[in-house]
């Protein structure tokens, strides 16, 4: 058989094994190489839901999808092209997402008999079971392989094993035609500080994965995926919660505020209160509270001291978090709050993703509680998400909620590094000066065009002042006035909604009016994105809008949906966000596509969809 390099437009690898074959640092190293090549990617970790699943079980597999191509690179792939399967599990969890010409590794030393039937296998001959018999199907013993190549190193058996997915990361980097530069400087980075002994060792696996590879006849073909051409600039791979801590960086910077950060950990928006640890020498304080309730609260009174403030949690945190915030927005203090959205209720599957906080981050609070929601689209674009909930939040003197998603916080793609000057300046409504003689700061006096309360911070003379839970006038006084309650009430609803003015409007993608307007918010905008794209090149005609913002809505709104006969409403979720814009545009004919499996949509079931509702 003639072997032959195949150039393409993209393809899409999914790593599968138990939770210590090492296969979300596999799939980490292979996207950041190729993003350093040039390539388009986008990924999606796929963990186990339990903490130590029994060790060969369906329930312990983890998986990572990376899909690289030679343009932009929207989502991580409906199927893949490559599974890399370190056990029968992985393979009996991850065979359906195999295209029809995909090839399949596997480490075969791991399909024993035990593992089969631990798997679930009822047979011997896992391919057929699975109907997967007519994919390139590559048996590599690669754990003895590992074992060979590092016989000499002097590491025990158990860290020798460890090495396997290195090797399998080398058959992956022939396969796709990937410089190995990017990973042997991983592995100096990595090591030569502590145990520069592991260097040598990891480099060789590699290398010998690489060329076993090579030298195998049962690779058919290799492939090879030219870089893309992006916007001149300085790049690199971001993951969704780097990308918003760094925006956070970003909005202290230009506000001149110090950034703060009360969490407490959850899955998965941990990593972001991690990022933020790392910046103590930019100033950034960060506490790790013993409990979701006293992070809140310590940012709070981190907000009230004249700090940027921020929390950062997923849904039963934002729960546990609502009376606190309910007190943010009664003494109109501007403060973060970051939930990184996952599958529920209560514990759910905690490590997969879902739309389903909408409703909570609307509507979760005691009393007349409206809070500005924006949510992000994309992991890059949860640095100017995180950058705008700040300016929002300071400048209009308001707690804000940012809605990111499991998807988007774990999954990556690359960035384009910015430029500060190009972020415009976050400006506090400080009281200026000092208080004319014998007049008194009355701390909810409002600015007649935005209503935005002027912030004093404490320990200002003759600006002291009083806030808190008790409702209260324009003096700062408590009162329980009837009529200063509804006034108040009112002001700060009007505050919220004259947010509007500041945003930019809703933009309408391909038809500006017509029979059928597709919706979407937060991460679905890959995917359904690439839904539109494919109908319009098969020349359906109708137009496509994405929601950054949502309470307050953009201003044109209205004015965009009338446009349009109906318009469907795609989210995972059970309509949240459709039965949201139905009350805000009353008349509009909203239909709706939901999903709620813990997984990102699929661009052949949104294909259907909108095909179905034309």
């Amino acid at each position: 058989m003639q072997h032959k390099v195949i150039e393409t437009g993209d393809v899409v690898i999914r790593f599968a094994g138990d939770s210590g074959d090492g296969m979300q640092l596999t799939g980490s190293l292979f996207a950041d190489m190729s993003a350093i090549y040039g390539n388009g990617l986008s990924t999606f970790p796929d963990f186990p839901a339990e903490i130590r699943a029994p060790h060969g079980t369906v329930s312990g597999v983890s998986g990572f999808q990376v899909h690289i191509g030679g343009d932009d690179i929207n989502t991580p792939g409906d199927f893949c092209d490559l599974l890399v399967a370190m056990n029968p599990a992985a393979l009996k969890a991850n065979a359906k997402w195999c295209k029809r010409g995909a090839m399949i590794l596997i480490d075969s030393d791991s399909f024993d008999e035990s593992l089969l039937r631990k798997a679930g296998f009822q047979t011997d001959d896992p391919f057929t079971e699975m109907k997967v018999e007519d994919r390139a199907i590559i048996c590599a013993p690669i754990t003895t392989l590992t074992q060979e190549s590092l016989k000499d190193s002097g590491m025990d058996t158990k860290s020798i094993r460890k090495c396997k997915n290195m090797f399998t990361l080398g058959m992956a980097c022939f396969i796709y035609s990937r410089p190995m530069d990017y990973i042997f400087q991983y592995l100096e980075r990595k090591f030569s500080k502590k145990h520069p002994e592991m260097i040598a060792p990891n480099r060789k696996v590699l290398q010998d994965g690489f060329n076993y590879a090579s030298n195998i006849q049962a690779i058919p073909n290799t492939y090879y995926v030219r870089p893309a051409h992006p916007q001149k600039g300085l790049y690199r791979n971001i993951s969704g919660n780097q990308a918003v801590a760094w925006g956070l960086l970003a909005a202290s910077e230009k506000s001149g505020l110090p950034l703060f950060c009360g969490s407490y950990p959850i899955t998965p928006a941990t990593s972001i209160l991690e990022e933020l640890a790392i910046y103590k020498s930019l100033g950034v304080k960060t506490l790790q509270a013993e409990d979701e309730i006293a992070g809140i609260c310590t940012a709070i009174g981190a907000s009230f001291a004249g700090n940027l403030a921020v929390t950062t949690t997923s849904g039963p945190g934002l729960s546990l978090k609502s009376e606190a915030l309910g007190l943010a927005a009664m003494t109109e203090l501007p403060l973060v709050v970051v939930d990184v959205m996952r599958a529920g209720p209560s514990t759910g599957i905690p490590t997969k993703t879902e739309q389903t906080d909408l409703n909570q981050a609307l509507y979760g609070r005691n009393g007349e509680c409206p809070i500005p929601v924006i949510a992000a689209h994309s992991p890059s674009h949860c640095f100017d998400a995180a950058f705008t909930a700040a300016k929002i939040a300071i400048e209009h003197m308001t707690p804000v909620i940012l809605l990111s998603e499991g998807f988007l916080g774990n999954g990556s793609e690359p960035w384009r590094i910015p430029e500060m000057k190009d972020y415009p300046d976050i400006n506090p409504p400080y009281v200026k000066g000092l208080m004319v003689e014998g007049r008194k700061y009355n701390p909810f006096e409002r600015d007649p065009q935005t209503l935005v309360r002027r912030w004093a911070i404490p320990g200002q003379k003759g600006l002291e002042h009083r806030v808190g839970g008790l409702e209260k006038n324009h003096e700062g006084t408590i009162s329980s006035d009837p009529l200063n309650h509804e006034m108040m009430v009112r002001e700060r609803r009007a505050k919220v909604d004259k947010i509007a003015d500041f945003l930019p409007e809703l933009e309408v993608h391909g038809e500006q009016s017509g029979k059928l307007l597709v919706v979407g918010w937060g991460g679905t905008m890959g995917h359904i994105s690439s839904a539109i794209d494919e109908l319009v090149s098969d020349g359906v005609k109708l137009g496509y809008a994405h929601f950054d913002y949502i309470l307050p809505l953009p201003r044109n709104t209205r004015e965009v949906l009338a446009a349009f006969d109906k318009v469907l409403v795609c989210e995972l979720n059970s309509g949240h966000f459709a039965a949201y814009l139905s009350d805000a545009v009353p008349g509009t004919k909203i239909v709706k596509y939901n999903k709620i499996q813990g997984q990102p949509f699929m661009i052949k079931e949104l294909v259907d969809a909108i095909k179905k509702e034309l």
